[in-house]
């Protein structure tokens, strides 16, 4: 029987206005370390320069499906949750398949 695919969690947002120094204190001391502790490989971010995009992607991988659905039901993803909306607008996120190359 084949392993599940690998999962992807796409979140994209834009940092409020402001807000950018809290906003990037918050990520790197505390946001990153949480994905990583619930199991949350974070395997891209980018910052668009130009164009009509959210500003700010990140993509966290999991090994599967059910794992990413616990995850996201879990107290401690929902206070992290809370936590970002804190200092972004625009909150997207959406689930796919991981694949090799770039998604959006």
């Amino acid at each position: 029987m084949a392993a599940p695919d690998p999962v992807k969690l796409i979140m994209t947002w834009d940092i409020a206005p402001s807000r950018e120094r809290e906003y990037f204190e918050f990520v790197v001391r505390v946001f990153i370390p949480a994905l990583q502790n619930m199991g949350l490989e974070i395997s891209e971010a980018w910052a668009t320069a130009y164009g009509n995009r959210p500003q700010i992607q990140v993509g966290a991988q999991m090994p599967n499906l059910a794992a990413l659905q616990q995850t996201l039901r879990s107290k401690e993803w929902v206070d992290l949750h809370e936590q970002l909306l804190e200092y972004i607008i625009n909150y997207n996120q959406k689930v796919a398949r991981s694949l090799t190359r770039f998604q959006f």
